[in-house]
């Protein structure tokens, strides 16, 4: 109850704020916040894809600004945590993704994993601050739209700032993506996708989620709005539109780095979606006044599907799941006319929680409480500038197929991982070795002894939680 109120107060001082900035100041711009749903970072055109088509964000990359090092979580729930709050996951306590957070207790004890990943939260305590908060309490209309995956019904957008929510549950992934996007083949319990009213047989899930989109954004009518439009694309079920599969199929040939025509299609119609939306903004003399974010919350997922790998994060080593950059390193793009120069790219390290702060600043909103996210702006107006950011941080104390529990942090070009089953470390140059080929620990003891240092001290910072021993085995 007393943090509920602390939260009350702090939004009440925000709204006084917001109030007075915007009768000192311009009409505040509009938000369109797009995420993608296990997006590899090199999935994209722009980003070195050889198979995959992108002409969309391929054109929002050259009218704005392309991070080549940005950086997310290794899972989706403490990805979508972390933009929102602009709080690292490992200070939320919201590491993995909700369903393993729920199952803990009986996945370790069937198992024989060395260790008992913690105890962590399955739901976005409702007394966080999040940006759709911040933006509601400045005026703005807030809408959610796709993937929610952040808690149950009583965790909903509607709870946590959000006028309208369309599509957003507590399940990661839809039973199907053709309509009636619901069924019971492959999860346990029946699914389904709210909100979305009638449909017909052809129906696909994201051309459905960007009608709403596009209908939202008219019915602003003047007002700012912020859509946060999370694509459940790419992530599985595979599957695309039977045409876009055989177009992709077609064009299958060997020494391509990606292989999958299923996959191919649903980045496909994915950006095909994200085009009609930037279209819709161009219909309406939105552009000039919208700041257009585009990311993914985690890396590419590896595993086989229908008999054919997903896809490959080259070259990037691994993929979701994994602190190797294959699974946290993401595309990011963003476009704000006026203030984003175009088609230039920055090389700055960046992570998901600077978006929250970014759009705050860009806004004249105090940031609320504790942030660990920086603005961005400075790098939007200048992508050659740099950030005073000491360190990054990762923390996935959890078991995957790509992965045993870890912890990472890079300090500059150098990169540790620490391995809590045997206390395991391994250095990277990242400037030299992208791929994270060559581990140099041994050869390099006093840089090891910095970093895992610096590790350990915010560990203690955030108070990250670790795995204990599985008394189960």
């Amino acid at each position: 109850m007393k943090l509920r109120l602390q939260r009350v107060l702090a939004l009440g001082v925000l709204v006084l704020h917001a109030l007075q900035s915007a009768m000192a100041g311009p009409a505040l711009p509009n938000i369109v916040l797009i995420l993608a749903d296990d997006l590899g970072w090199s999935d994209l055109k722009c980003y070195g894809a050889d198979f995959h088509e992108t002409p969309h964000l391929d054109r929002l990359a050259r009218e704005g600004v392309r991070f080549t090092q940005a950086y997310s979580m290794p899972v989706c729930t403490p990805a979508r945590a972390a933009i929102l709050t602009g709080k690292h996951a490992a200070r939320l306590h919201m590491t993995t993704w909700r369903e393993a957070s729920l199952n803990r207790q009986s996945d370790a004890a069937k198992s024989q994993w060395k260790l008992l990943p913690p105890a962590t939260r399955p739901d976005l305590p409702l007394e966080e601050t999040t940006l759709a908060e911040l933006l509601k309490a400045a005026g703005y209309l807030t809408f959610h739209v796709g993937k929610w995956h952040l808690g149950d019904g009583d965790h909903f957008p509607e709870t946590q700032g959000f006028d309208v929510n369309i599509g957003g549950t507590h399940w990661g992934a839809p039973e199907t993506y053709f309509w009636p996007f619901r069924g019971a083949h492959s999860f346990k319990e029946f699914r389904y996708v709210p909100g979305l009213g009638p449909g017909q047989p052809g129906d696909y899930l994201t051309d459905r989620l960007t009608d709403e989109a596009i209908k939202l954004i008219s019915a602003s009518r003047g007002r700012p709005f912020f859509l946060n439009l999370w694509f459940h694309t790419p992530h599985t079920p595979i599957e695309g539109k039977p045409w876009l599969v055989e177009k992709f199929r077609s064009k299958l040939k060997p020494g391509l780095r990606h292989q999958n025509p299923g996959y191919a299609a649903m980045v496909y119609a994915m950006d095909e979606n994200i085009g009609r939306v930037l279209r819709h903004l161009d219909r309406l003399h939105l552009t000039d006044k919208t700041l257009v974010i585009f990311a993914s919350d985690n890396g590419g997922y590896l595993m086989d599907s229908k008999g054919r790998r997903v896809t490959d994060n080259g070259p990037l080593r691994s993929g979701k799941g994994s602190l190797y950059e294959g699974g946290v390193r993401v595309p990011l793009i963003v476009r704000m006319p006026g203030l984003t120069p175009c088609g230039r790219i920055c090389s700055e390290p960046v992570t998901c929680m600077d978006l929250s702060p970014t759009i705050a600043d860009l806004l004249k909103i105090p940031s609320p409480l504790v942030t660990d996210g920086l603005s961005l702006l400075p790098l939007l107006q200048n992508p050659r500038s740099h950030l005073a950011r000491e360190a990054l941080f990762f923390h996935f104390p959890h078991y995957y197929p790509t992965t045993k529990p870890v912890s990472a942090v890079r300090i500059g070009d150098w990169k540790l991982l620490q391995y809590y089953e045997d206390n395991q470390v391994e250095l990277f140059n990242l400037r030299e070795d992208i791929g994270e080929e060559r581990d140099l620990s041994a050869q390099m003891p006093d840089r090891v002894l910095q970093l895992q240092t610096r590790l350990e001290q915010w560990r203690i910072e955030v108070g990250a939680q670790t795995p204990a021993l599985n008394m189960t085995r």
